[in-house]
């Protein structure tokens, strides 16, 4: 008798106040007993996966910076406006980031031949029927002719 009294009123009770207070049923479980562990189980693992998140962020944080900085280097390179963003995302690397090495190597090699190129042996290899190697002479001799000269000078 006390459950139906309970259960007509209840319900009306319960459509009058809006459900605010919401009681759980005697079957409902936890969600760490819904999972099969202990409270402590449950919250080392909470921890667990809370931990793997933040190295993930902080992992993909490093990547985009390492992305970021291969691009400014490229605009700098050829001379483009600069991209705050990069800049941003280099910043909240907080680290020093330090670009992979395949990437670093290919960015030295390119230094390389660019420099080659802008020297004046680099500009004379770009003229055809140039020998590199007989010029090089030529300039050696004409070099050890004026030291020569230079000592036998009275002045000096």
């Amino acid at each position: 008798m006390a459950f139906m009294v309970k259960h007509v009123v209840g319900g009306q009770l319960k459509n009058l106040t809006g459900g605010l207070t919401e009681e759980k049923p005697e079957g409902e479980k936890t969600e760490a007993a819904a999972q099969g562990m202990t409270q402590e189980e449950f919250e080392q693992y909470q921890q667990q996966l809370e931990e793997e998140k933040q190295e993930r962020e902080a992992h993909f944080a490093q990547k985009k910076a390492e992305r970021a900085t291969v691009r400014s280097h490229f605009r700098e390179k050829y001379r483009l406006p600069k991209n705050e963003t990069d800049e941003t995302q280099i910043q909240q690397a907080g680290e020093d980031v330090v670009l992979p090495t395949e990437l670093a190597k290919m960015i030295a090699e390119d230094n390389q031949e660019e420099a080659h190129k802008q020297s004046v042996l680099g500009q004379l290899s770009n003229i055809q029927n140039v020998d590199m190697d007989q010029l090089k002479d030529k300039a050696q001799a004409t070099l050890e002719d004026l030291k020569k000269q230079t000592e036998n000078c009275s002045l000096m």
